[in-house]
């Protein structure tokens, strides 16, 4: 996919892997639009990208979620840069909830890392299949793919979020629109540093260690790079930890094997 004139809208970009993915479709010539629930950060954000001296990025405070907030940000990414070409479902929210996650724990891990990217899909996707082209760009985790330690609402969204994005790659590809699934570990973020502290949660602190200890923690630009790439190849997953599909080859190999190999590590990380 070429992305120099394209409108493209990303969400959770107040900081993060989304203003690191926002940054790299400016330098490649795309016009973006900036969505985050947090206006101050989201403004900071903007202001940073024009100090880099992209002027072609628009703000939207906003929650990701929302069906109407989803609507105002396309709405303004098309007044002010024309049709959406690329959207990235990019917000997130991720604690350390295990079976004591209330229903409103539940409730908003699946509206923001599953329920907005079919908000957004619902909305985007009729008018690229009668364009013939269009680009969806799910940020889910390796978590989707592998499992969260400690966190089982992280952990069912994500695997919700890869499973979304399957199905729209395959029920809507043949028809112009590419899905890409971002699929990271360890990213140096806020989340990472705070959603999943010990007080975001009984598992908090075991699942900061499973994620940090499992690999890299990579800077958000080089996630971001990974991110063009795979749009420019058009693949499906991508994935900046290359180990992260050898875990879930062995992981599809033998399930039972891999479940009590993750048993292992989670007793580990406990000091059991």
């Amino acid at each position: 996919m070429e992305i120099s004139g394209t409108s493209a809208v990303v969400t959770g970009a107040a900081g993060g892997i989304g203003a690191a993915l926002a940054q790299r479709l400016l330098e490649g010539g795309a016009a973006v639009t900036i969505t985050d629930l947090d206006a101050s950060r989201l403004e900071a954000s903007a202001q940073r990208l024009r100090d880099l001296g992209h002027e072609r990025v628009t703000a939207v405070a906003g929650d990701a979620s929302s069906e109407d907030d989803i609507a105002a940000s396309i709405a303004a990414a098309e007044e002010a840069h024309g049709p959406v070409d690329i959207y990235a479902a990019n917000a997130g929210v991720g604690d350390g909830s295990g079976l004591s996650a209330t229903e409103a724990q539940w409730d908003l891990a699946l509206d923001v890392n599953v329920r907005a990217h079919v908000r957004a899909a619902r909305q985007l996707v009729p008018g690229w299949v009668e364009r013939g082209q269009g680009c969806f760009v799910s940020t889910a985790s390796a978590a989707g793919l592998l499992t969260q330690l400690g966190s089982a609402t992280y952990s069912v969204s994500k695997h919700g979020a890869v499973a979304f994005a399957e199905w729209l790659a395959i029920t809507y590809g043949d028809q112009g629109v590419h899905v890409s699934c971002l699929c990271p570990m360890g990213v140096d973020t806020d989340m990472l540093r705070t959603g999943m502290s010990p007080d975001a949660g009984d598992g908090g602190a075991l699942a900061a260690a499973a994620v940090t200890g499992a690999g890299d923690v990579l800077d958000p630009l080089v996630v971001a790079d990974a991110v063009v790439a795979a749009l420019a190849d058009e693949t499906f997953f991508v994935l900046p930890h290359a180990e992260v599909a050898e875990y879930q080859r062995r992981k599809v190999d033998d399930h039972d094997r891999w479940i009590r190999g993750m048993q292992r590590y989670n007793r580990t990380l406990e000091g059991r």
